[in-house]
């Protein structure tokens, strides 16, 4: 092949390339999005139920929520046949599947508690913490490996986020201190630990067994923990509801969204990873408040535009470079070209064959032996 041809040709491979990588900052960027406004939905339709109608029932909307994931993917599960059955799962790994429930449920309860004892802005910055958790247990558990461009990223978002916590205090919507700022500030950090936790399983899962194998362990686990801790700690809250058509109307359309966001992330996980997804759904909170500023009349300041904008060139500059994964240390993997495919190749013949040894003595002299 001559100069030129080969040079079209490696043209044409980094365009081919390019393009791709274009093409999949673009999805990442629509999925991230997507998932964003299904947690809008879950949020506007919360406080909506708070402030209209006095509705504090978080355990209980959770439960709904895993009831119809128990219902759907769960019975998915109960009709399989063989090692990726419903019974096998449990035989094998019902444990571990208990401790991820009890991580999920814990995780919504909190966050959702912890807006009881302290500030809205408290819960916007300190939820943030969940990121570099996630990044730690990314590094040990999935072994993935970052670099630098990844951390200048997730700096951008963070950023992202301080700017529109500084408009929320410009715009009054920082509320007055809660009852015990203290515990509120902990039970923040304790669920975005867990929501860590959660979402580096749930990576792990999908990518190693199955995405419908998640959320049936998910929703079988969590419909019994939720079930148990609703039936504690919110029973009288359940009580005195009253109601109507339109309160029926806000869970149906939580319960909707909050599926969705279930049924869904699994996907983008798969195709990029939790990480990302994190990084992507920070934009929620300002979803929210755009429909805040038609459904409870918050104050609009251009600080939320700048804030989407930043938190959006983080997400995109963290996706602009995929991360690595470690390969295991104790076997190491041979090279697919040179020498040291011909020695894999000698390898395998010394398993099965016998391996021929040539030798050259001389100029014309070959002698040809076998083991």
């Amino acid at each position: 092949m001559s100069p030129f041809h080969s040079s079209l040709n490696q043209l044409r491979t980094e365009t081919c390339s390019s393009i791709s990588l274009k093409m999949h900052i673009l999805k990442t960027v629509i999925l991230g999005q997507m998932l964003s406004l299904f947690i809008c939905g879950t949020a506007v339709t919360s406080q909506y139920l708070a402030e209209q109608y006095q509705v504090n029932t978080p355990m209980f909307q959770s439960f709904i929520n895993y009831s119809l994931l128990l219902l759907v993917y769960t019975t998915m599960l109960a009709f399989r046949t063989g090692s990726d059955s419903l019974w096998q799962i449990l035989k094998q790994r019902w444990w571990k599947y208990i401790f991820l429930g009890l991580a999920d449920v814990e995780a919504n309860y909190t966050i959702v508690k912890a807006y009881q004892y302290t500030t809205l802005t408290s819960v916007q910055l300190l939820d943030c913490f969940g990121i570099p958790v996630l990044m730690a247990l990314s590094w040990f558990v999935l072994r993935a490996r970052y670099r630098l461009i990844h951390f200048i990223a997730v700096a951008v978002c963070l950023l992202g986020v301080g700017t529109m916590v500084g408009a929320d205090i410009l715009a009054g919507r920082q509320d007055s201190e809660g009852s015990d700022v203290v515990i509120g500030d902990v039970l923040v950090l304790l669920g975005a630990s867990l929501y860590a936790i959660s979402n580096v399983s749930e990576e792990y899962i999908v990518k190693n067994l199955s995405r419908v194998e998640f959320l049936g362990m998910v929703g079988l686990f969590g419909t019994i923990i939720s079930g148990l801790q609703l039936a504690i700690v919110e029973h009288r809250e359940i009580m005195r509801i009253q109601w109507n058509w339109k309160i029926v109307l806000l869970f149906t359309v939580f319960a909707l969204c909050m599926f969705g966001l279930y049924s869904f992330m699994p996907v983008v996980i798969k195709v990029t990873s939790a990480t990302s997804v994190n990084l992507g759904i920070l934009t929620a909170d300002l979803y929210s408040l755009f429909f805040g500023l038609f459904l409870f009349f918050y104050k609009f300041s251009g600080l939320y535009i700048l804030s989407f904008v930043i938190i959006m060139v983080g997400f995109i500059l963290y996706c602009s470079t995929p991360t690595r994964t470690a390969e295991p240390t104790a076997l190491p993997q041979p090279s697919s070209t040179g020498l040291d495919n011909a020695a894999l190749k000698l390898e395998e013949n010394d398993s099965g064959t016998p391996a021929a040894t040539v030798q050259v003595t001389g100029e014309e002299t070959v002698v040809v032996s076998t083991d």
